[in-house]
């Protein structure tokens, strides 16, 4: 599983059991009970929220009035918390092929998925009046149980642009005591709610809306009717045109229809399931059902991700397999062309010549440049990866090269994953470890280090990373997501847990010389002892 240097940046195609499209509250709540099924997940967001213009967001128990980036950013820590990824950028087409679907990003690279989750939810078609954009997620609402609250006791004018803007007013009565209904356009004057609603006393106003007014600090203060009436108010309630987010699933013949309410498109789904007409495609949250809050979004999102996690688990049963969950991705990497330069890496070879060989553990060995340096400078060498066919390639070097090196299938974070054996040095460059909440992979390549032993670990600089991840746009997809993976700080941390472990190195260093990169300019050099 290791990233040692690149000769190029290629196109990347990764491997995955699960693609979910779309990053919000519906995707991130599937790939959070997906990776907890140990299925490996790739989220695709685009970063278009859609309550972004809202400071706010209500009526989420546990998240009451937690801003809406807030959520997303907890939310997003749960998930990498499993190991799950979740790329910034675009999925700009999905297609079948033979073991799934082919999902194409920006930027050219592409993730091969056996289900697709999609959750890219609808965007809001605002009614034609001028000045209601700017005000969109502030003092222009749309729902009275998101943001009604707010707004209580304020001049509230309901704008009703088709028979369903009829449906929420009942509720504003609660609200407040100053509400006008305004009748742009949808229905007539003489609807029978409305008659109700003059009756109770509010003030009802069949009229076209001109245009929103707000003051000099911008904040809104009416709407002025093209008669050249102004109608004061503090809110403006609003029915939107939901418009389904499908673009991206043509190429499997997804398509949106009009949702029963009159004022939506929606993907038809399995209302339990969230099963689609394309086998092996799920719809999730608002695109299934349009009308969900934040709270019933997630929640729908976590019951898809429980059915496609049902339908992987009969697949794999009738097929008598137990996959590995990130095997496969790394497999892909090695079934094509050399990915790494073969040569050992330099911190490597500053930080052990002159050490007395002894055995040693590779930890994501890649294609071994590692594992051969040490073996011809007289270690006894274990080369493990999670990827047999990176192993295949170990071997294959070191075939040619007369060394015996042993070889050992493993993902860090299986049971007993080293078979309790212990090294005199166990080394991990670049090596991909999926994080879980209790640290597993860590521990174990803790405990294989033997009484006296060292631990060299060399990553990528996760400031680096962030910085380049800050400039990536979603036209250019990057196509890993290093905070799904255990970085230098947590294995610091469990060491500082264990007594007898003493760190003497742990320093950012400059790439050594031959590292080409176009976002890695540093590593973390890290190498520990345990006491005897």
């Amino acid at each position: 599983m290791s990233s040692h240097d690149h000769a190029s940046t290629p196109t990347i195609e990764r491997h995955v059991d699960v693609a979910v499209v779309g990053g919000s509250a519906a995707g991130l709540a599937a790939a959070l009970q997906l990776s907890r099924q140990r299925r490996s997940v790739v989220v695709i967001d685009s970063g278009e929220p859609r309550n972004a213009p809202a400071d706010h967001m209500h009526s989420y128990l546990g998240h009451e009035g937690r801003p809406p980036a807030d959520f997303l950013r907890i939310a997003r820590e749960e998930v990498r918390s499993y190991g799950a990824e979740v790329l910034t950028g675009r999925a700009t087409a999905v297609t079948r092929e033979d073991a799934g679907f082919r999902v194409e990003l920006s930027g050219g690279h592409v993730v091969h998925a056996r289900r697709v989750v999609a959750a890219t939810g609808l965007t809001d078609e605002l009614p034609d009046v001028p000045g209601l954009a700017e005000h969109w997620g502030g003092a222009v609402i749309h729902c009275p149980f998101c943001h009604g609250y707010e707004a209580r006791d304020s001049r509230i004018v309901a704008l009703v642009t088709s028979p369903m803007g009829l449906h929420p007013l009942p509720l504003l009565r609660q609200l407040t005591d100053d509400l006008t209904v305004l009748v742009h356009a949808g229905v007539t004057g003489d609807e029978p709610q409305l008659e109700a609603l003059r009756a109770a006393g509010v003030r009802v106003v069949v009229a076209p809306a001109e245009r929103v007014l707000s003051d000099e600090t911008g904040s809104l203060t009416g709407i002025r009717l093209q008669d050249g009436t102004v109608v004061d108010a503090d809110t403006i309630l609003i029915g939107t045109r939901l418009h389904a987010r499908v673009a991206p699933f043509a190429g499997v013949g997804l398509a949106a229809s009009d949702h029963p309410s009159g004022v939506a498109t929606h993907v038809e789904a399995d209302p339990m399931t969230g099963a689609t007409a394309v086998a092996g495609v799920y719809a999730a949250g608002t695109l299934a059902e349009p009308m969900l809050q934040v709270l019933p979004t997630a929640a729908a999102g976590s019951r898809v991700g429980s059915m496609v996690s049902f339908d992987l688990a009969a697949e794999d049963l009738a097929a008598a397999a137990r996959p590995s969950a990130h095997a496969a991705d790394w497999d892909g990497r090695y079934s094509g062309d050399q990915q790494w330069s073969g040569n050992p890496n330099g911190s490597l070879v500053a930080e052990v010549a002159g050490v007395a060989p002894g055995t040693a553990l590779d930890v994501g060995a890649g294609e071994g440049g590692d594992a051969v340096w040490l073996a011809e400078n007289g270690w006894e060498v274990t080369a493990s990866d999670i990827s047999a066919l990176a192993l295949e390639r170990v071997g294959a070097v070191a075939r040619d090269r007369g060394l015996d090196i042993a070889l050992l299938q493993a993902d860090a974070n299986a049971a007993n994953p080293f078979g309790g054996s212990r090294y005199d040095l166990v080394t991990a460059a670049y090596a991909s470890i999926p994080r879980t909440p209790d640290g597993r992979g860590v521990a174990h390549v803790l405990d294989a280090v033997a009484p006296g032993g060292q631990l060299l670990v060399i990553n990528h600089d996760t400031q680096d990373m962030d910085a380049a991840a800050e400039r990536i746009d979603p036209e250019q997809t990057r196509p890993f997501d290093h905070k799904a993976f255990v970085d230098t700080e947590a294995i610091v941390a469990a060491i500082a847990q264990r007594p007898g472990w003493v760190v003497e190195v742990d320093e950012r260093r400059e790439r050594p010389a031959g590292a080409v990169s176009t976002h890695h300019v540093h590593d973390v050099v890290l190498r520990a002892r345990r006491g005897a």
